[in-house]
């Protein structure tokens, strides 16, 4: 789950899940592998906000560039059997 801190739904319960989500996720055994978009759009400096350059304004959804550097992020190879 990517951050969204500054949206309207945001609190610190929700952080807390999101967090936790996202490492269980990172951890989890069984998967294939992982595409952690969370690591690609969220803001280096503050890891609850999505980088401004990917903010599509609501501070909860990415805007096209955001979503570019997502699909970006998947290594196609990762497809092939």
């Amino acid at each position: 789950m990517h951050p969204d801190n500054g949206s309207s739904p945001y609190d610190a319960i929700g952080e807390m899940k999101r967090e936790a989500i996202n490492a269980f996720v990172r951890s989890a055994n069984g998967a294939d592998g992982v595409l952690d978009f969370d690591q690609v759009v969220r803001d280096p400096a503050n890891p609850t906000n999505l980088l401004p350059a990917y903010d599509s304004g609501d501070h909860l959804h990415p805007n096209d560039v955001g979503y570019q550097a997502m699909a970006d992020s998947i290594d196609l190879g990762l497809l092939d059997d």
